[in-house]
């Protein structure tokens, strides 16, 4: 009977991992792990996808830096304190999150994720950013809200192509001169914050940026309406929602905030 039942176990694990082999997808959410997965380290190139989400994994091993196709790495709401400073081999990576974990710091190989499009490491333990984020040129989102940061580095300016910042529930004070070099960011959110005020220049470089949301920060609305292109600003902010509403979107009772208290 044992012997039958460990054979059962032994063909499900096999036929998991040839299903995972076969579609690169390793879904392991919610399995109740604590460490990582030996048997998904050895499967090494065959790996694209995968999920770690909602477990209680502490440590990610160097050995991950064998998953060398992996596009997307996802382990969020675990255990995690820090990451291995070889994760920036994984040169194929193009999605790494983190939320929910334990994390206070990142290794400085992040920079050499080249190819990285989404980053999200909010409710973590961040207390700065690397200032090689800035070799991120490919950054779509960075999500970095509900940690312990007092500023954003003055290298995010060279994401060129970032699209959206969500920073909210931080510290942070003051932001880098060098965001008003992100012309394709379309929204920045730093509710929450000790933001008094913003770079000069932002409202106009910055000719993408459709939301800007500064809610509970000392900052008011008065400072802001006196920011050089703050009309060019409400023109496209309308001119967006004014977009949703014509395709019948349906929008919270937020959706025109200008985005700073009054």
């Amino acid at each position: 009977m044992g012997c039958c039942a460990s054979n059962t176990a032994g063909g499900s694990k096999a036929n998991r991992i040839s299903r995972w082999r076969s579609t690169g997808i390793v879904g392991l959410r919610d399995s109740k792990l604590k460490t990582f997965p030996d048997e998904v380290i050895d499967m090494e190139r065959a790996v694209r996808t995968l999920d770690l989400t909602h477990n209680k994994i502490a440590d990610v091993p160097g050995e991950i830096s064998k998953l060398i196709n992996m596009q997307r790495l996802l382990i969020a709401d675990n255990l995690v304190e820090r990451l291995p400073g070889n994760l920036g081999k994984l040169q194929s990576l193009k999605v790494l999150m983190l939320d929910g974990n334990r994390i206070s710091c990142l290794p400085d190989e992040l920079g050499q994720l080249v190819r990285l499009e989404q980053l999200s490491i909010s409710r973590n333990m961040l207390i700065y950013l690397p200032d090689t984020i800035g070799s991120l040129r490919n950054l779509v989102l960075l999500n970095v809200s509900n940690n312990r940061l007092k500023s954003l580095p003055e290298s995010v300016g060279s994401c060129a192509s970032l699209e959206e910042i969500q920073a909210n529930d931080n510290v942070v004070e003051e932001l880098p001169a060098s965001l008003c070099n992100l012309t394709q960011l379309k929204s920045l959110c730093l509710d929450n914050n000790q933001v008094n005020q913003i770079p000069d220049g932002l409202l106009i470089h910055c000719k993408s940026l459709q939301n800007l949301s500064l809610h509970n920060n000392p900052i008011s609305m008065d400072q802001f309406q006196l920011m050089e292109g703050y009309q060019e600003f409400e023109e496209r902010r309308k001119k967006k929602f004014d977009k949703q509403i014509d395709s019948n979107v349906m929008m919270g009772s937020k959706a025109l905030d200008v985005g700073v208290d009054k």
